[in-house]
């Protein structure tokens, strides 16, 4: 019996981690119109990142709109294709009832490190024509990418939108992920001259101890006559004997009382 509960819980694990997976590459190779920003994908290490996030939003820019990172290099690509990202699942549906009729969205370029300012959010409206675009949050950004439609999603996982252009946030191509070159290295101190024994200077005779050192045990002035430690204990225990009295006193008053009411009773 255990063991057919234990069978049961392995497989209903099994599926659940089933359900939640998907692979975004095997997924576009679907559409040979997203091949270049699959490639991309893949090229910059996105796609993995991608496949290891439970709740994730691609906007997927299609082959003929991919000119304007042709020939970036490999981080400033990765860059702007991690604007792309949302970390949160949005379909057409959600994004056609935002509350407030925009949105600002958190993107993976924003937990990257690279990210100055509001680079890393992308901006969201729903425009008075009824359609939605995109851009990015960082000043002096604008609009400038449509939805076009949805490309594929997994409910609450994973949503791939297509939008009309790539969004290349202002001052972008100055985040790099590579390191920043160490500074040069500043001219050794020469090391100084130092002393012949001859030319050391000789110790003064003088034994007087520096200001501020312990004084000598001939300095230190003679216990007084000063209280001992038996006064504290004297007053606790005359603490104690009153405490006592008190305590006394309020028993031969209970007696009495007690006393008292049943000699009344009794008469």
């Amino acid at each position: 019996m255990n063991f057919n509960i234990t069978v049961l819980f392995s497989l209903s694990i099994l599926f659940f981690r089933c359900a939640n997976a998907f692979n975004i590459t095997n997924l576009l190779d679907k559409y040979s119109d997203f091949s270049s920003f699959n490639n991309y994908l893949t090229r910059t290490g996105l796609a993995g990142e991608i496949n290891s996030r439970r709740t994730i939003t691609v906007l997927a820019v299609d082959n003929s709109a991919l000119s304007s990172v042709e020939g970036k290099s490999s981080d400033m690509l990765k860059n702007v294709l991690s604007v792309h990202i949302v970390l949160d699942y949005y379909d057409v549906s959600k994004l056609q009832h935002l509350p407030n009729k925009s949105m600002i969205l958190t993107t993976l370029f924003q937990t990257s490190g690279h990210a100055s300012g509001e680079q890393g959010f992308l901006n969201v409206t729903n425009v008075k024509t009824g359609s939605v675009v995109f851009g990015s949050a960082a000043k002096g950004s604008t609009l400038g990418a449509d939805l076009v439609k949805s490309v594929a999603s997994q409910p609450y996982n994973l949503s791939v939108l297509q939008v009309s252009n790539v969004i290349v946030p202002m001052g972008i191509e100055n985040s790099t992920t590579s390191p920043a070159p160490a500074p040069a290295p500043g001219k050794a101190k020469s090391p100084s001259k130092s002393l012949s024994p001859d030319e050391a200077p000789a110790p003064s005779n003088a034994t007087a101890s520096p200001k501020g050192s312990a004084p000598s045990a001939e300095d230190v002035p003679p216990k007084g006559d000063g209280p001992t430690a038996d006064a504290p204990a004297a007053d606790s225990a005359k603490s104690r004997a009153a405490t006592t009295l008190v305590l006394s006193l309020g028993l031969v008053m209970l007696i009495l009382s007690s006393t008292l009411s049943t000699m009344w009773m009794i008469w």
